[in-house]
């Protein structure tokens, strides 16, 4: 039988146990409706939500037999009689990390039907999934094959490998929606200067790959001069630790310094793209012109962020964002098409029931050590799957 990666459930508190990893044999899915394909699963990749979901401090968590994972790139083997299905046959396909958000610019349309159904207790968010994990989706990209709608796929860019193509959908199609939606074109490209904190995460390097395309002038921010100085090779003008004290006034300095005067005549920020959290705001207000945008897609330091008054007098805007919608998925996948951009790859390992490998990538991300994304190699093009091993690789 097919095998998934999930985890088992022990005694313990959330924040406190560690849920192991272990392999369940599952029955190869069954297409239920003549709009769904089978996919071989060729690569999946990991996200923070995983670790998360390991440590109970992810709502909903599940266990066996849920896969985890909501990140992968696979093969269509099988499809439904409709014909939106039958096109699909033998393309190889990234998949749509999450479902019940068509196109509605603000957030999840079945999120608002929820709520107005009146339904108690659900919260709001009940209806939106995402893959992997969880009881709200038992689906994940966490297993050797995998059903999935027709709608729910992109053909995967040609000039990615199986591996960057895994990369791409979540930390993707997050980092498109805080640029393209919540800091807006009118603060990117040529002429703009962004600020993207924590370099390193998938995220924060998407982030800095989409704006570089975009013509964006990017700074970042580490806790590891190696990771600043690789951002540098990927397009970024330079960047600091924000570790050292008044490391926004030292910012600034750099670039004054390192700027160019013909296009920018103030060292300040149009933007910042944060997942930190933390005193952000503090720092944004002294770093960004009037009117600038901090978009925060997530809080690591802690789930409270303060909102200085600092801050109201500049005009500064601090935007909350998430994942993004089905046509905020295709429109990135288009752009990495266009513009040819592969995701950064930071080790990748062989063999789903390679749980020792795969359980160092936990730990990878779990100290931070991550440069990219973390990604199991599950099977390859040609049907075979691959051969366990007992350390990563880099690619």
């Amino acid at each position: 039988m097919p095998q998934a990666l999930t985890i088992t459930q022990t005694p313990g508190k959330p924040g406190t146990v560690y849920y192991p990893l272990s392999i369940t044999a599952v029955p190869t899915p069954s297409l239920d409706r003549p709009t769904q394909l089978l996919l071989r699963i060729l690569t999946a990749s990991l996200n923070h939500r995983d670790l998360f979901i390991r440590q109970h401090l992810y709502p909903g968590t599940s266990f066996s037999p849920v896969p985890l994972l909501a990140d992968g790139c696979g093969l269509v083997v099988a499809a439904g009689a409709a014909p939106s299905a039958q096109s699909w046959l033998g393309k190889r396909v990234v998949i749509n990390p999450g479902t019940g958000w068509r196109d509605d610019v603000h957030g999840p349309e079945e999120e608002e039907e929820k709520e107005e159904e009146g339904s108690h207790g659900s919260g709001r968010g009940a209806r939106y999934r995402i893959l992997g994990g969880t009881e709200e989706n038992p689906n994940g990209t966490g297993q050797e094959y995998m059903a999935i709608e027709a709608g729910e796929v992109e053909e995967a860019p040609t000039h990615l490998a199986d591996a960057e193509a895994a990369a791409l959908p979540l930390t993707g199609l997050t980092a498109w929606r805080a640029l393209m939606v919540k800091v807006g074109p009118a603060k990117l490209g040529t002429g703009t200067r962004l600020l993207v904190t924590g370099i390193g995460g998938g995220v924060a390097l998407m982030a800095l790959t989409f704006a570089v395309a975009m013509g964006t002038e990017v700074w970042v921010t580490s806790g590891s001069e190696d990771k600043i100085q690789r951002a540098v090779q990927l397009g970024a003008r330079g960047g600091l630790s924000y570790r050292e004290d008044g490391w926004e006034k030292k910012l600034l300095g750099l670039v004054r310094d390192g700027g160019n005067a013909a296009t920018t005549r103030t060292p300040l920020f149009d933007a910042i793209v944060d997942g930190a959290g933390g005193d952000v705001v503090e720092k944004g207000a002294k770093i960004l012109k009037p009117g600038g945008v901090i978009v925060s897609y997530g809080m690591t330091l802690g789930p409270k962020m303060p909102f200085l008054m600092q801050a109201v007098l500049k005009n500064i805007e601090l935007k909350g964002s998430t994942m993004g919608s089905r046509r905020e998925f295709q429109e990135m996948i288009e752009f990495v098409r266009q513009k040819e951009i592969k995701p950064v790859i930071s080790r990748t390992v062989q063999g789903l029931d390679n749980i020792e490998a795969i359980d160092d990538l936990f730990e990878d991300m779990k100290k931070g050590n991550q440069f990219g994304k973390l990604v199991i190699e599950i099977a390859r093009d040609d049907g075979t799957t691959t051969t366990t091993t007992t350390s990563g690789s880099k690619l």
